[in-house]
């Protein structure tokens, strides 16, 4: 029972894969030749024994019409493209075959069983090996097409077996049977054989599906490696591996290349009004601007978050690179609709072309330099390298390379710079500046080395350095002054500099009279950290001034959100108090809100009598400044406090060290 129930598998099973029916059409091509020039040569050869005693229609115009047939076959099947197959074709010629193969089984062996009443024993046993022999042959050729192979086994022996036992010859009986005996094995041998090709192909086709999936892992991989995953243009490994294959290139053919540098103006504001999947968009389009305006041989990267930079190999002479750079910027600038809005970015860029003793570290470092001048003094424009910045260049590098090296533990040393309350005539505090004195520059300012240690990640050493010192001052100190000592963004936005701020204070004696400084910059990067290390800083007895207020932007957001003590008004808005009414408005509404929040409100950059009345006039009382004192030395200082007790009067203003 179970061997029909597989032949009956066989005959209503389904076409299978397309794997399988491709492999198998294959197969065929190779065998199917094979199997018609088979039949022929037996063909020939039975006719051949039999020309002289069957009719000549049997021996010579049937095998003609056989010759015909079969060769049109083999033709079909040699002539075929196994390239350009498809599956929906290897089904057709599969089906062709699966039907056409019992007709001719059956043609075949009606015309060799028709030859048998026309010959001697001899000749009928030589009808008996044609069939058995053919058949046998047949079903080999067609193992990986087993519906073909068993139909055609079926179509040959069930007339075979009959014929030959209706015979009552005892040989052919014993042969009829031998013939079902060997046909039955070899149908099981075809079964199992079938089971293993099929088998094979659906191994094969796995493997393949695993290769692909490697393939596509591999790709995956490469466009992570070197492609930008949100804008979709090579990144900074890609330009890096780019830059130097085009300088080189560049050298080797005595032609020179440029590098363009785009930093985008005013990106932040964008992801904190419109989110950042809106900021994502702009950082899409923006790429698809320069993308389109580019030079169609330049070669396009994003860096990192909001810089791009472009390799331009061809046209970089100077007037070149300004109308590029012109026409980048104006593209950049053009507003970009949002589902939310319309964003307005611009890109500050910095162009440098290359020269012969250049590297593409050193040209792309002249590029961003340039950058860095176009953001300064040519926001939202363009920049070109000169020899004059070249000169900068090699002197703030120059001046980096010895910051890096320097003992800032002896190089760096503090000023301190008084604050007066004016309601008390007293100074109550002092600002604590650092200081660099350097033995191969002498004394630098300050605005250059403190952005510079922010670059270099030398600011935590310097803050360190500081806060150590200023706390062994403010223990010389009158414990009604306190000490105010800024920190940087990086300090704040730092967990393990907050860390190691804290680990100086809980060392120090207490209470700690030491005061944290810091900026709208310093928390804008990361809010959420800004308050957290600020409220650990509270638990040391700590208080927290916001300096520059007013000179960013959601300054009152930050006035809300920090647990501050104290406001530090710009001396910008100092500056113009005496002459200007909005200056005054302004000032008057800061000191009012200080007030209405419980906050102390210090005035910077105090220079003259009449600032000092006008803001008087306004509710102001804590003031610094030259006209109450330059930063001083230590030494200098702890003498200005002790002389501090006896009051303030203008007249008298000499004695805290003002300006004359």
């Amino acid at each position: 029972m179970s061997v029909f129930r597989r032949l009956g598998r066989i005959i209503f099973e389904s076409p299978g894969s397309a794997e399988l029916s491709l492999a198998q059409w294959h197969a065929l091509k190779r065998q199917v030749p094979l199997m018609y020039a088979m039949l022929l040569a037996n063909m020939i050869i039975l006719a051949a024994t039999h020309f002289s005693s069957a009719p000549k229609y049997l021996t010579v115009l049937v095998p003609v019409v056989f010759t015909l047939l079969c060769g049109a076959r083999i033709l079909r099947w040699a002539r075929g493209d196994g390239t350009t197959i498809t599956p929906g074709q290897a089904r057709r010629d599969i089906k062709a075959m699966v039907v056409m193969g019992p007709v001719i089984a059956v043609g075949f062996a009606g015309w060799a069983l028709s030859l048998y009443p026309y010959g001697d024993a001899l000749q009928q046993s030589h009808i008996a090996f044609f069939m058995a022999v053919t058949t046998i042959g047949c079903m080999f050729c067609l193992l990986n097409v087993r519906k073909a192979a068993v139909a055609i086994g079926a179509c040959v022996l069930i007339p075979f077996t009959v014929f030959f036992i209706l015979t009552g010859q005892p040989v052919f009986v014993a042969i009829a049977l031998n013939m079902v005996l060997v046909t039955a094995t070899l149908t099981t041998i075809l079964l199992d054989n079938y089971r293993d090709f099929t088998g094979l192909v659906a191994s094969r086709q796995e493997m393949a599906l695993k290769q692909e999936e490697t393939q596509h892992l591999l790709d995956e991989n490469h466009r992570l490696a070197w492609l930008d995953s949100l804008t979709g243009v090579p990144n900074r490994r890609s330009f890096q591996k780019e830059l130097a294959r085009a300088l080189d290139e560049a050298k080797a053919k005595g032609r020179t290349i440029a590098v363009a540098r785009l930093n985008l103006d005013r990106f932040k504001a964008v992801n904190e009004i419109f989110g950042q999947i809106a900021g994502d968009r702009v950082l899409i389009e923006i790429a698809q601007r320069i993308d389109v305006n580019r030079p169609f041989s330049s070669f396009l990267a994003r860096l990192d978050s909001d810089n791009f930079a472009v390799i331009l190999t061809e046209n970089s002479t100077g007037p070149n690179l300004e109308r590029l750079g012109q026409r980048l910027c104006d593209a950049i600038a053009r507003p970009i609709k949002l589902p939310s809005g319309t964003a307005h970015v611009t890109a500050s860029m910095g162009v440098a072309a290359s020269g012969p003793e250049d590297t593409p570290e050193t040209l792309f470092d002249h590029a961003d330099y340039a950058g860095l001048l176009a953001k300064r003094d040519a926001r939202g424009g363009t920049m070109v390298f000169s020899a004059i910045d070249a000169h900068d260049l090699r002197q703030i590098r120059r001046m980096e390379h010895l910051l890096h090296t320097a003992d800032l533990d002896e190089e760096i040393y503090i000023v301190l710079q008084p604050q007066f309350d004016i309601a008390i005539g007293e100074t109550t505090g002092f600002e604590v500046l650092a200081r660099w004195r350097s033995p191969v520059l002498g004394e630098v300012s300050p605005a250059e080395f403190i952005p510079m240690a922010e670059r270099l990640g030398q600011i935590g050493r310097i803050t360190q350095i500081v806060l150590r010192k200023a706390l062994a001052i403010s223990e010389k100190l009158p414990r009604r002054m306190r000490l105010s000592v800024n920190l940087s963004a990086n300090d704040i936005g730092s967990p393990a500099a907050i860390d190691a701020v804290i680990a100086q204070v809980e060392a120090a004696p207490r209470p700690s009279r030491v005061d944290f400084e810091i900026t709208e910059t310093a928390i804008m990067r990361d809010l959420d950290q800004a308050r957290e290390a600020l409220s650990r800083l509270l638990s040391l007895g700590a208080r927290i001034a916001l300096d520059d207020f007013g000179t960013g932007h959601s300054s009152l957001t930050h006035v809300q959100r920090l647990p501050l003590h104290r406001i530090k008004i710009d001396r910008s808005f100092v500056a113009e108090v005496t002459s200007d009414p909005t200056s005054r408005a302004i000032v008057k509404t800061m000191v009012d809100l200080c007030r209405n929040l419980g906050m102390s409100c210090v005035f910077e950059g105090i220079e003259t009598e009449a600032q000092l009345e006008a803001l008087a006039g306004l509710g102001g009382t804590v003031m610094q400044g030259y006209l109450f004192g330059r930063p001083m030395m230590p030494e200098m200082a702890l003498a200005h406090a002790e002389k501090s007790d006896a009051g303030w009067r203008p007249e008298r203003n000499q004695r805290f060290g003002a300006a004359s």
